[in-house]
């Protein structure tokens, strides 16, 4: 069997979830042995070895590629099964043709999205639910959205996990964590978020939180790290930062690329996640991968993800968030405690097992 794949947004210099999800999977499914050939759809030649063993066809386009290009692509050489794992399926597109849907937050927080963006997802998503064969969940929460907002019968639903990074490890080395807090200006202790600067991520309730901790119980110089791209309203955080007069206490590293994330997990106090919405959520995966103690919501599909090895807050509740972080700060076993419960939580999620999932549903809708 020829499998297709939109492998668009796979490649990308600084990929966030979905991309991340995309090119991960890929390469799982391309790992696994079996009968069936790849066939990947780009907009441009990846790095040298991303995806071995594929067959790569390169076709750029320079506006409304997956509806134009990609259509054409698949009326003229249409594979026998069509799989998006992050994005949008094409107007022309096989019968069997499957859609990974991440998320639907953009229906429960609507302000924290521009309405150009809201707009699109919602088409997008409810074209996904009408034309494919079959659609991927990330999880049971995005599950029963889709079929509470878009009326999507559950049995074209499927919930299959990812994985979890496996090339992440904790830093160990001291002197290593220190050089890599060094480049992004962190000098003391620190609590650690990592991602997007957008609205949808609770940002301005976390700094709200930090701000009312109460310094004697922590180590001076304790800070919080806000890591990540700049998105939607990112100048809100900094006027908020200067307004409570937070400047040097708190961080905008920006950017934090895989070499560097290891460390800086490893060497945080926890990792503070409270999140409006998520369709899964591997950051939180990331954290406990790396030993590090999460602070996240208790909502949406992250009690799923993070199990029983993390505090869980409303992300509502400023005062609840600013009790977590009070009390995973001063309580080193409790550190201690949800590290260890995090290296066991990470080991239910596999990418191997994720594209196996992934494949067999594929397998099933080629009849």
């Amino acid at each position: 069997m020829l499998i297709g794949i939109d492998a668009s947004r796979a490649v990308t210099a600084r990929p966030t979830g979905t991309e991340v999800y995309s090119q991960r999977l890929i390469q799982a499914l391309l790992s696994l042995d079996g009968s069936h050939r790849f066939r990947l759809y780009l907009r441009s030649t990846p790095p040298t070895g991303t995806f071995p063993s594929a067959d790569l066809r390169v076709i750029p386009f320079p506006r409304l590629w997956t509806h134009l290009r990609l259509s054409w692509e698949m009326a003229r050489r249409p594979p026998d099964a069509l799989f998006v794992p992050a994005h949008v399926l094409p107007l022309v597109h096989p019968r069997a043709s499957l859609v990974t849907v991440h998320d639907l937050g953009y229906l429960h927080f609507p302000k924290a999205h521009p309405w150009r963006q809201r707009l699109y997802l919602d088409l997008s998503t409810r074209w996904n639910a009408c034309a494919a064969a079959h659609l991927l969940a990330d999880s049971e929460a995005t599950k029963a959205d889709l079929v509470a907002r878009y009326s999507t019968p559950p049995e074209k639903i499927t919930v299959v996990y990812p994985g979890h990074d496996e090339t992440l490890v904790p830093v160990r080395d001291p002197a290593t964590v220190e050089a890599v807090k060094a480049r992004y200006g962190i000098t003391g202790d620190y609590f650690l978020y990592l991602g997007t600067l957008q609205p949808r991520k609770n940002l301005s309730r976390l700094i709200a939180a930090f701000a009312t901790l109460q310094p004697e119980t922590l180590k001076p110089g304790t800070v919080l790290a806000l890591a990540g791209k700049r998105g939607w309203l990112y100048k809100d955080l900094f006027a908020q930062v200067r307004r409570l007069g937070l400047e040097g206490h708190v961080l905008f590293p920006g950017y934090v690329p895989d070499e560097d994330k290891a460390a800086l997990l490893s060497g945080a106090l926890a990792f503070v996640f409270p999140s409006l919405y998520e369709g899964f959520g591997l950051p939180v995966l990331e954290a406990q991968t790396c030993g590090c103690p999460v602070i996240t919501s208790a909502t949406s599909s992250l009690p799923e993800v993070a199990g029983d090895a993390a505090l869980l807050v409303d992300p509502g509740d400023t005062a609840a968030i600013a009790a977590q972080m009070q009390r995973v700060a001063t309580d080193s076993a409790l550190r201690a405690a949800l590290a260890e419960r995090g290296f066991a939580n990470v080991r239910r999620f596999s990418w191997v097992a994720c594209a196996r999932s992934v494949l067999s549903i594929i397998e099933q809708s080629v009849v």
